[in-house]
């Protein structure tokens, strides 16, 4: 049974229903028994305005109790779970460093609004301003990913029973208006060369290219693989009687700090893959073996040997794998020089491949088997628009044969 009852009274000495000091009800309740010691618990819960709203809240928070319901929650601010949140998160085992560097940049956006406030006492409303003000500030993407974050601790903390209910649960995510042409622009297709484009580019990064510019587009052009895979190749994934190049793993490196690297696995199960090359690429990189064996010996003391494919060659960081910023530096150099559009990115040289794989008729899976995607709206798009005119040619070359009868 509850116990109805308000504080002692400050104005006038005495508990009272007439002061006006903001003295307002309380209700105490037994919450069950001490796990550890046995002992009965009970608990205070208020304010309310008046008797009546403390009586009604007692009314449903006994029920619970009997129902088994109740949820204690914890007094722990938001900042604290978050934190503990994501050690929990990163240590599962399954997610990759990359990942959690995201998860902690949309928590610190999340602790501008709630780092010191109880997470018990954090509303919906004050969920839902909190979005509403990251708005004004970052793009609908950034957004979207501190609410998939957000909606993951508080989720976690409903399971853990930190807290009743997870004020993220009706909330809405605001949106940037679009005009007819950003959506006209968003259909499409992304940028890649036509394949008179690529045999210039690398002709240009053959005649004029930096070291080891050459074999690097060359590769990324004749697999498709992404940069951080062609980063992260060592001379081990390669074998040069088979023609074949083995992607196992991708290179981080968030700071483009060239000697404090990480490997890690493939983006997804399907990026581990076998692929066979051409054998313009594997005698390319037979040259590179070579120039790099003179490279290990001139700086035998100092050199990383990790058996790294692409490498830096001078002396401070001999046998250090290449990072991705500098292939896009020096990308953006020979597009210069070759008077190609400056938008097109190494990533584009993976949907010229699309594209040009698609010209010779090959199927989708099979293109992306190829890729490592298990599936991929890009190259999808990319794949649709290169044989749109073959199933047009299909149809009506279909009609000139049903016609000729």
């Amino acid at each position: 049974m509850a116990y109805i009852f308000k504080p002692y009274c400050k104005c006038i000495g005495k508990r009272t229903k007439k002061c006006s000091c903001g003295a307002n009800w309380y209700f105490v309740i037994g919450i069950g028994k001490d796990p550890i010691s046995g002992d009965r618990k009970r608990k205070k819960f208020g304010p309310h305005k008046t008797k009546s709203d403390a009586e009604k809240a007692a009314t449903i928070m006994e029920a619970e109790v009997s129902q088994g319901t109740y949820v204690e929650e914890r007094n722990i601010a938001f900042e604290k779970f978050a934190e503990e949140w994501l050690l929990g998160y990163q240590g599962s085992g399954k997610i990759k460093v990359s990942t959690v560097r995201v998860r902690q940049h949309e928590i610190d956006k999340l602790l501008q609004y709630f780092g010191k406030l109880k997470i018990k006492n954090i509303t919906k409303k004050q969920y839902q301003d909190a979005l509403n003000k990251l708005k004004a500030r970052y793009a609908d993407n950034t957004l979207d990913g501190v609410h998939r974050t957000g909606r993951m601790i508080f989720k976690r903390a409903v399971e853990l029973e930190v807290i009743k209910s997870d004020p993220t649960e009706y909330a809405i995510v605001p949106k940037t208006q679009k005009t007819v042409d950003e959506l006209e622009q968003e259909e499409e297709v992304p940028k890649y060369l036509e394949k008179e484009e690529l045999a210039l580019f690398l002709r240009t990064a053959k005649e004029e290219g930096l070291e080891g510019d050459y074999a690097v587009f060359l590769t990324l052009a004749y697999t498709g693989m992404r940069v951080g895979e062609l980063c992260s190749l060592k001379w081990r994934d390669i074998d040069f009687d088979e023609k074949t190049i083995s992607i196992t793993k991708t290179y981080y490196n968030p700071n483009n700090n060239i000697k404090k690297y990480q490997l890690l696995p493939p983006k997804t199960k399907t990026s581990r893959r076998i692929i066979n090359v051409d054998y313009e690429v594997i005698e390319e990189l037979k040259k590179l073996r070579a120039e790099q064996k003179a490279v290990r010996m001139q700086y035998r003391k100092t050199y990383h040997d990790h058996d790294f494919v692409f490498i830096k060659s001078d002396e401070e960081n001999a046998g250090y794998p290449i990072y991705i910023k500098l292939i896009e530096i020096r990308m953006a150099r020979l597009l210069k020089l070759s008077g190609l559009s400056p938008m097109l990115t190494p990533h584009s040289l993976r949907h010229t491949h699309t594209s040009l794989l698609a010209e010779l008729k090959f199927e989708l899976h099979e293109i992306m088997a190829r890729l490592g995607h298990s599936d991929d709206a890009t190259t999808r798009n990319v794949y649709m628009h290169v044989t749109k005119p073959k199933k047009k040619e299909a149809a009506h070359k279909f009609g000139e044969l049903m016609r000729s009868l």
